[in-house]
């Protein structure tokens, strides 16, 4: 077998780069042939994968969700299935806490090495792919206009000093969300869909399955033209989604289950995939059943 070990140096306060002849020894003795590459800049990761997964029997990457979620746009642009190995290098690292990928990279490591394969969702956006959340509205433009500096410095608290900085007017958006036989037409501040269980590292879809085919949707109602008090209960209300879940959200959550969603809203309402800056304005979201193959801890034996 032959492996391609794709890393970004920057991801994780550059504890992966340190560590390369490590990472990459471990692979070999479990792949055989193992070729490396360095990412130089945001956006590098889709294009290197699109072009070489279909060359590979492998693909091991580490970084955070962000680079994640560059490698699961080249997988599928590509139409390549290679086994996807992820070691987390990230600040926040949400799919590898729903997939319970340790942290560590020699415990990473240890799940590649162990060869135990899973077929997973993930979603598609208007013809871009997202793993576990599509997601627009209040706070989502923190995760990718936080600088990396400050990221490197105070870790995930850099994500909510951004969103405090530039969020907390809380902007009010309508949507409609058709799914199925379901329909929710409301003014809000937040949208969510979640495939999978955790988001901004809270664990806020705790039955979240990344194999059932199907995917959350969360909507956080408020009046069109809120005043000072209906924007705090929109504050406590998403502050309440993220820390006690997606089921406990209160009245003023609107939820949804499907396999495919359409949503219209207002052309400057801009999305957010997996973390990274998505398209503006109507949405299609729907699970891509299976479609990643992944290196996943081994379920645990029952006693």
């Amino acid at each position: 077998m032959n492996c391609l070990f794709i890393y970004n140096p920057v991801s994780g306060r550059g504890k992966i780069a340190k560590r390369e002849q490590e990472i990459v020894a471990a692979l070999q003795k479990k792949f055989g042939q193992v070729d490396v590459y360095a990412t130089k800049g945001p956006g590098e990761v889709t294009g290197v994968v699109r072009e070489r997964a279909g060359g590979y029997d492998a693909l091991v990457f580490a970084g955070g969700d962000g680079t994640f979620n560059e490698v699961l746009q080249g997988v599928c642009e590509s139409g390549a299935d290679p086994m996807l190995g992820y070691i987390p290098g990230g600040t926040v690292n949400d799919i590898a806490h729903t997939l319970r990928i340790p942290r560590k990279t020699e415990k990473a490591l240890a799940v590649i090495c162990g060869g135990h394969c899973e077929r997973l969702d993930c979603m598609r956006a208007n013809g871009h792919y997202a793993m576990y959340v599509v997601t627009a509205g209040a706070f989502t433009s923190a995760t990718y206009s936080a600088a990396q500096t400050q990221k490197k410095k105070f870790g995930r608290l850099a994500y909510g000093f951004e969103g405090l900085r530039k969020n907390m007017h809380f902007d009010v958006f309508p949507v409609t969300v058709r799914g199925g036989e379901q329909e929710i037409a409301a003014h809000t501040v937040l949208i969510l869909f979640i495939n999978g269980q955790y988001v901004a590292g809270m664990h806020c879809n705790r039955r979240g399955n990344v194999q059932d085919g199907a995917i959350e949707c969360a909507v956080v109602r408020q009046k069109a033209n809120p005043k000072f008090f209906a924007k705090l209960r929109a504050l406590f209300t998403v502050a309440r989604l993220f820390l006690f879940g997606y089921r406990h959200g209160g009245r003023n959550v609107l939820r949804a289950q499907g396999s495919r969603f359409t949503i219209e809203t207002d052309e400057g309402v801009v999305w957010n995939f997996d973390g990274e800056r998505g398209t503006p304005g109507n949405m299609t979201v729907e699970v891509l059943a299976g479609r990643v193959n992944m290196l996943v801890p081994a379920p645990k034996k029952k006693k």
